[in-house]
């Protein structure tokens, strides 16, 4: 394939809220010289309002979310611009909207426990998801474990290793620069 022909790559950061998502999503971009988008970044008002006084978002409400995502990142892909992705991708057909195939594409699925994450997020400053909606996200993750594609990070170990692993994966998964 010519380079001028070569897709872009699209890394989705997938996981409950306080997984890391942002973290990882965001030292990938730097270290391979890609766009770093947040999916919180597509979110209404109304949703983040929503959320911030305690209540989960229904599956109705992500659905216009999801498709701005899309659309954004469809203009990315005319562009030829990669990019990594930090997006909770809970449910499968959300997760499946954002299979685009003018990307070559992997999803990091990170993977841990309410007790693991529960500290990272009381922990967090002016953000809009409130601890007490943790076990919400849990209720609505579908494993993504066996889908294609898909490649687990445990975030019991340290940030700079689930990075180190996902740089790893990036390298022998998608045409990334190193």
């Amino acid at each position: 394939m010519a380079s001028s022909d070569k897709k872009p790559s699209l890394i989705l950061v997938i996981g409950v809220s306080g997984s890391g998502k942002s973290t990882i999503a965001q030292q990938l971009a730097q270290r391979h010289s890609l766009r770093y988008l947040d999916a919180d970044d597509f979110h209404n008002e109304e949703n983040k309002t929503w959320m911030a006084s305690g209540k989960a978002l229904t599956d109705e409400m992500r659905i216009p979310w999801v498709n701005s995502m899309r659309e954004y990142l469809q203009q990315l892909a005319a562009e030829q611009q990669s990019c990594t992705l930090a997006f909770s991708g809970l449910r499968r057909a959300h997760r499946n909207r954002l299979q685009l195939p003018a990307f070559q594409q992997i999803t990091l699925f990170l993977k841990g426990s309410a007790e693991h994450i529960m500290p990272r997020m009381q922990a967090r400053q002016n953000h809009f998801m409130p601890p007490n909606l943790l076990q919400s996200q849990f209720a609505a993750l579908e494993s993504p474990e066996n889908e294609p594609g898909v490649w687990t990070i445990d975030i019991q170990q340290s940030v700079d290793e689930c990075v180190e692993q996902a740089s790893r994966l990036l390298q022998s998964t998608v045409a990334i620069d190193t």
